[in-house]
């Protein structure tokens, strides 16, 4: 998967907005302002593709156990946070793709009900 790929499908999502809060390099997708993936831009250009996400924690140990490029959230709360390495032979882009998913969905249930309503008024 290329970094067009990833910040495509993350933005196909409803709601969803791109920021660098951090830095210039640590791109940061938010779905009603609410961060449910981040990835670093300077690790891509240097052949280290990875993203961050969020996690149900059960399922995350789950993932980690089964998938070498799946870890605990680099510099996250590693109970709720998965570093997933991309391109790599264990963690196929649809298997990403559902970890996105899985990330946007958690964000938005536990979003407020007038937030959520805002986004399904979007």
């Amino acid at each position: 998967m290329h970094i067009e790929e990833l910040r495509d499908f993350c933005m196909s999502k409803k709601g969803v907005t791109e920021h660098f809060p951090f830095d210039d390099v640590t791109l940061v997708f938010k779905v009603m302002h609410k961060m449910f993936a981040l990835t670093s831009l300077g690790k891509w250009e240097k052949g280290e593709q990875s993203i961050n996400l969020k996690c149900n924690p059960e399922k995350s140990e789950d993932l980690r156990d089964e998938h070498e490029g799946i870890n605990p959230g680099f510099h996250m709360n590693k109970k709720h946070w998965n570093t997933v390495t991309l391109n790599t032979s264990d963690v196929s882009d649809d298997l990403v793709k559902e970890l996105i998913n899985h990330s946007y969905d958690l964000v938005v249930r536990g979003l407020t009900k007038k937030v959520k309503k805002e986004l399904e008024d979007l």
